[in-house]
């Protein structure tokens, strides 16, 4: 058991090599909801019929969607990969599915996955796709009395028969459609399990494992509703984890202490789909310090893009992904293929490490210079990664006068400048990054 244990691991820890070097990427929530502009979930929300929906699906028509034109921004933005709605709950497909006309190839003569899959392939980025488990549209699919169906307190829907084994049918037909037709798909994002609704009741294993036969090295994320985490984790368990709008607060480990892939989604602003009057955007300097913490991690972070509902990707979004992006040109090989440094984390800042070289992330400019915790003897050199400026390394800025040192007689320090007891602005508010060389 131990040696099938051990070999399941490896064989997670090599599909998933990519994604843990790329580090960022982009997530992509569009369908009908966009053009309704009040989110994704406005179906159930407002608990709207099929018919009061449908007129909405009529309506659909993203004019303006140019995926070489969001394959562009996500490349300028430093990501190296995207995950777009294939399905979301609402069961409005965006592909060509032949089991069903509820789809945008029937109403406006359009496979929306497919010129996102040739776009980003045409730019060099890795293709996920995300498939909704949940289906408010399909009528196998259970409604009255379910958590979140539109009709889920409807009383005329309250005797309506379902026969779910026939929506399992369709559900594995569909993925089927999606890891058969549009080439390679690197990673597929399942969303999500619910009280009874997880595991077995998917016919999870028998999923997961037509998946693995159709696309041996996609990565699969953990909402089928497994363990990650177990000592023995199911089949369908999962390559990464994928917390929501919330950083775990360690590395995520398995319970042999195994460092275990993980992705953070997050919106950009409060909202998934399209949201007319959502103008809560993060700065961009909120995004990049959460995206270093996650490095420093060991994890991933995708950022939530929300296009209108003619196909248009919002001017705020653009401005702040183009400015991480440009971040990232200065900084990104303390980003990408980085992890966790394995010394201590200091007060004044995160850290991020590469093979034997360390990266000193300073959010906030300190009174006087930056301790390194029992680091002293240790650093070979240190730079600003930007503009390769040096940084000074010193010992405690009084300790010849035997002035205390803080109780710290085993710590080195870093400055951006000479004398190193003054306070300096960082060469970059949004995050200035030091590159530390530490001696063989």
């Amino acid at each position: 058991m131990e040696s099938k244990m051990t070999n399941r691991y490896e064989d997670m820890v090599r599909r998933t090599t990519w994604h843990w070097e790329a580090r960022y990427g982009a997530f992509i929530h569009f369908g009908v909801y966009s053009a309704i502009a009040r989110g994704e979930w406005v179906q159930s929300a407002e608990k709207m019929d099929a018919d009061t929906y449908q007129r909405y699906v009529d309506e659909f028509n993203p004019d303006r969607f140019d995926a070489d034109e969001w394959a562009t921004l996500i490349k300028q933005a430093g990501m190296k990969y995207a995950v777009m709605t294939a399905k979301h709950h609402d069961g409005f497909c965006l592909f060509d599915s032949k089991l069903t006309g509820f789809n945008s190839v029937k109403t406006t003569g359009r496979d929306y996955i497919r010129e996102y899959v040739d776009a980003l392939r045409r730019h060099d980025l890795k293709v996920g796709i995300y498939y909704s488990l949940v289906d408010w549209h399909h009528p196998d699919y259970p409604a009255y009395g379910d958590r979140q169906h539109p009709m889920r307190d409807n009383p005329a829907w309250e005797d309506r028969q379902h026969n779910f084994s026939a929506y399992l049918d369709y559900m594995h037909g569909q993925v089927k459609e999606l890891c058969t037709n549009y080439g390679k798909i690197d990673l597929l994002f399942f969303d999500f399990s619910y009280w009874e609704m997880k595991g077995e009741a998917w016919k999870a294993t028998e999923l997961v494992k037509m998946i693995r036969a159709l696309q041996p090295d996609i990565i699969i994320n953990n909402r089928l509703g497994g363990d990650m985490e177990a000592d023995e984790p199911e089949y369908y368990a999962g390559d990464y984890d994928a917390p929501e709008q919330c950083v775990p607060t360690h590395i995520v480990r398995n319970k042999k202490g195994q460092p275990l892939p993980w992705e953070l989604n997050i919106t950009l602003n409060n909202s998934w789909g399209y949201t007319t009057h959502d103008f809560n955007h993060k700065s961009t300097s909120f995004v990049i310090r959460n995206l270093v913490e996650c490095v420093s991690k060991n994890g991933n972070m995708i950022v939530n893009i929300g296009p209108n509902g003619r196909g248009e990707i919002p001017k705020k979004t653009k401005e702040i992904l183009l400015e991480i992006g440009e971040w990232l040109a200065d900084n990104g090989e303390a980003i990408y293929g980085c992890g966790p440094a394995d010394i201590p984390t200091p007060q004044w800042g995160l850290l991020t490490q590469k093979g034997k070289t360390i990266y000193a992330h300073v959010f906030l400019p300190t009174i006087g210079h930056m301790n390194m915790e029992g680091m002293i003897g240790k650093l070979k050199s240190a730079y600003v990664v930007a503009d390769g400026a040096e940084v000074v390394i010193t010992p405690f800025w009084n300790a010849d006068n035997l002035v205390s040192k803080m109780d710290s007689p085993d710590d080195v320090y870093l400055a951006f400048g000479v004398p190193v007891s003054s306070t300096y602005a960082l060469p970059d508010p949004r995050g200035t990054v030091i590159r530390i060389n530490m001696n063989d």
